[in-house]
């Protein structure tokens, strides 16, 4: 079921994501070669409690305050002591604020250091695929114009475009309905965008193949190639006349 959300409820969230929208501005210019993945969730749960909220993820029994995945980790990376970045790494921080019972979910690509051209570009795409997802989300389109404005883009530039993994609705719990895929031809229910509705979008882009597998922690996802991939997102609510991009970096709205 979908749950519009109203105006109290909107708010909350806003300030949810409004604050992770602060983290990340804090976080970004921190994460550099020879940090440990778990340094930055260190900083990351640090940053929430001071500021009154605590990790999303928690929910939903993840083991670490964010998902941290390098390279060909597509997504719920864990946060480790033992697991350094280099210098040349794409570093995807996905991260869900949990204040006062108001959810948000933002991530960001951190490149580190001399990033592979190619690898710096799939990272634009995916920031393109993400812009073009949220043009499309707009009153009275359907979901799958949001996957349709996404797969165009990513396979214009011969990139592959992970399935088994999506965005999704948000706001009062971590994953709501409906499911936005990332591909027109996914199976499932494609309802009417309206106004209220609360979503996170999240292209998740390979530079490879499609496929992903599933790593013995039972929680990181790979791609199935060993190729990098790049995963951005954004929460966005739905108004009668446009669509607010809540997590953005600079609090703006989109005008859809």
């Amino acid at each position: 079921m979908i749950r519009l959300k109203n105006r109290e409820e909107i708010e909350g969230i806003r300030k949810s994501c409004h604050l992770l929208a602060d983290m990340f501005n804090e976080i970004i210019p921190q994460v550099k070669a020879g940090m440990t993945t778990k340094d930055v969730d260190d900083i990351c749960k640090k940053f929430m409690v001071q500021h009154g909220g605590k990790p999303a993820w928690y929910r939903e029994n993840f083991p670490g305050a964010i998902c941290i995945s390098i390279n060909d980790e597509v997504i719920h990376g864990i946060p480790s002591k033992k697991r350094i970045i280099k210098d040349g790494d794409i570093v995807s921080i996905d991260v869900g604020i949990d204040l006062d019972g108001y959810i948000s979910d933002s991530t960001h690509s951190v490149l580190v250091g001399n990033v592979d051209p190619k690898i710096r570009k799939l990272d634009e795409v995916t920031l393109e695929c993400l812009r073009a997802g949220i043009e499309a989300c707009r009153v009275g389109n359907r979901i799958k114009d949001i996957s349709r404005a996404v797969e165009e883009i990513a396979r214009k530039h011969g990139y592959g475009i992970v399935y088994d993994y999506c965005g999704h609705g948000v706001g009062l719990d971590v994953h709501e309905d409906p499911n936005i895929p990332n591909v027109s031809d996914w199976g499932g229910p494609n309802p009417r965008i309206q106004e209220g509705m609360v979503l996170a979008i999240e292209p998740m882009i390979n530079l490879g193949t499609d496929d992903v597998v599933l790593a013995d922690d039972d929680w990181t996802v790979l791609t199935a190639d060993g190729l990098a991939s790049a995963h951005e997102e954004h929460t966005v609510v739905v108004f009668k006349d446009h669509t607010e991009i809540l997590t953005d970096l600079n609090y703006r709205s989109f005008k859809a």
